[in-house]
């Protein structure tokens, strides 16, 4: 049973940008989580598609949340 709070994948990025985009969150009161495939106490490197993470929200911060980030791409392309 899904509850209003059940985290939801908004993004895939690097470990970078993820905390860019975690940080942008966190200025707007949104809570996220950065979850990634790798541990990095066994792998301390990234290469490609091994260093993609997720950043998480809660569902009832998802749309809020992808609104600001298609905001910062647009800024950042104009």
């Amino acid at each position: 049973m899904k509850r209003p709070d059940d985290l939801v994948e908004v993004h895939r990025c690097s470990q970078a940008e993820a905390i860019v985009i975690r940080g942008l969150y966190e200025s707007y009161g949104i809570p996220s989580v950065v979850r990634s495939r790798l541990s990095l106490s066994v792998h301390p490197f990234t290469v490609g598609d091994q260093g993609e993470v997720t950043i998480l929200v809660p569902e009832s911060e998802a749309p809020r949340s992808r609104r600001l980030l298609m905001g910062l791409v647009h800024r950042r392309v104009s």
